[in-house]
């Protein structure tokens, strides 16, 4: 039988190399193909791999509509990995869209036009930014809880409207699999003013790279001896680490910090550098959902604080030196918080929203000026969560004990009105999760979804969501969505955030 073909995007990337890696040992079960930009860097990571008989490498890029269809005429799964990601998607939300929505489009639009809609398979890695800020005590989240991404995360956007298109595609297999924050040798190395967004008190369940390797090779091994169980299409995900790669930002400091000497963190850590919302994160209710499928889960926190000193060289076992001696640990600090200030005081940094006096920043950040100014100088004195193990499981607006094949319209309607509109379709096929049912939004705006999207997925109107970020008067008349709202803003947040771009941008 002749050999099937997975085609893999982001192949140089960190998740997608780490897969590429692994995949390459399966050569008696399946072709891999890879496009990939051409550059020198790419060429370099590639080149112990280029005389491999089960790699091709086609040379090219995502946007190319006709290099993208060459390269799906030849698969029979899809694994597209690639994306413009923060931080550096936060500086170009031109770029991001064009990018990481343009290419699915292109990917999926291929498919359709080969009329392969029914045998090429789809996986989409999506994000953990598509559900936004998730501060406690909502820190606990699942598929299905409200898409709110968070102001001015234009990487999230992006992905949003991608994860919408591949949903909405009509594609026989397809999956989205929502990646969380990647521990491993390239988030140790990240050196920008992102790391001031990421508040103490927020949580993440990580996964490492090399997990996130295992996680596409077992998919496409799983594919290509067709042992995949067929339940497994068809849904959306979340990829996380599990129990033991879960950790609050404050946690995770506390430990980086202090394995390279220094104790006290009130001298490198300043609250009124550090965002107070408007992140994204949180513990996952569901990570065991994918992790039973394809089985990837094995690192734990341990794999990045060993990266985080494997980074810094010879520079940690200095510090540890310097830091037992008598002002040793300040001075240690002294340096590193110079280069935290300059981080802090660029373009997307706290500090020059804060002396620029960007009002729409700095309450996007920590809610006004008046409750910055509250925030403690001391690091000490700042009043953390803990309650970590407290859960308060969202109402996503229908019976969620009953088997999908019992889906009717009249869960339909009252998942509508929970969202605070309506809908319009008046018959729908019985446990029927794809077709498209006609919606109308508490703002007036009338729209196509399927229940999928909505129920299992969290989407609701695109007209909303390309727009702006109105979420403070969504939540007055969209319970399902002040779940995620009203416990983290006060009821007098109405600011109205437009948006850039939109997937309508891209042509």
């Amino acid at each position: 039988m002749e050999k099937k073909t997975v085609f893999l995007t982001g192949a140089c990337g960190g998740m997608g190399f780490q897969g590429l890696k692994r995949m390459l040992k399966d050569g008696d079960s399946y072709n891999t193909l890879v496009l990939v930009r051409d550059s020198e860097k790419n060429r370099n990571i590639l080149k112990p791999y280029m005389a491999l008989g089960n790699l091709e490498i086609v040379w090219g890029d995502l946007n190319d509509y006709e290099t993208v269809y060459k390269c799906v005429e030849k698969s029979d799964l899809v694994l597209h990995v690639a994306a413009f990601v923060s931080p550096q998607a936060d500086y170009d939300p031109q770029k991001a869209m064009q990018v990481n929505y343009g290419s699915t489009k292109n990917l999926i639009t291929a498919i359709k036009e080969q009329k392969r809609e029914n045998k090429v398979k789809f996986v989409y890695i999506g994000t953990v930014a598509e559900t936004g800020d998730r501060m406690p005590p909502i820190h606990w989240g699942r598929v299905g809880d409200p898409i709110k991404p968070s102001m001015f995360d234009y990487y999230a956007v992006s992905k949003v409207a991608a994860e919408r298109y591949v949903i909405e595609s009509d594609l026989k297999y397809w999956v989205s699999l929502r990646q969380t924050g990647i521990i491993g040798p390239a988030m140790s190395k990240i050196r920008d003013a992102i790391m001031f967004h990421n508040c103490y008190d927020n949580v993440l369940e990580y996964v490492s790279d090399r997990d996130s390797g295992v996680l596409l090779r077992n998919l496409s091994y799983q594919d290509a001896t067709d042992t995949m169980d067929n339940a497994f299409w068809g849904h959306i995900y979340n990829i996380g680490g599990g129990e033991k790669c879960r950790v609050s930002t404050a946690e995770m400091f506390e430990r980086l910090y202090g394995d390279i000497g220094i104790k006290d963190l009130s001298l490198i850590l300043k609250p009124k550098m550090q965002a107070t919302r408007n992140f994204h994160g949180h513990y996952y209710l569901d990570s065991d959902k994918l992790e039973n499928f394809v089985h990837f889960q094995r690192d734990s926190m341990e794999y990045y604080y060993d990266c985080y000193i494997k980074d810094l060289g010879a520079t940690a076992p200095m510090a540890k030196v310097m830091c037992k001696v008598p002002g040793g640990e300040k001075l240690m600090a002294t340096v590193m918080g110079n280069m935290f200030n300059k981080l802090a005081d660029g373009e997307h940094g706290t500090k020059h929203f804060i002396d620029c006096d960007m009002e729409d920043r700095i309450e996007a950040y920590w809610g006004s000026r008046k409750a910055w100014e509250a925030l403690p100088e001391n690091y000490n004195d700042f009043n953390h969560f803990f309650d970590w193990d407290k859960q308060i499981i969202l109402d996503h607006g229908y019976d969620e004990s009953k088997p999908e094949s019992e889906l009717t319209l009249e869960d339909m309607k009252k998942a509508a009105e929970f969202r605070g509109g309506e809908c319009l379709s008046t018959k729908i096929k019985k446990g029927d999760w794809s077709t498209q049912l006609e919606f109308k939004c508490a703002f007036g705006h009338t729209f196509k979804a399927s229940p999928r999207l909505v129920l299992e997925g969290g989407h609701w109107c695109d007209e909303c969501e390309r727009k702006s970020w109105n979420y403070g008067q969504r939540a007055k008349v969209d319970p399902f969505f002040a779940q995620v709202w009203k416990p983290l803003h006060e009821d007098d947040e109405l600011r109205e955030y437009p948006k850039e771009v939109s997937e309508l941008d891209v042509k």
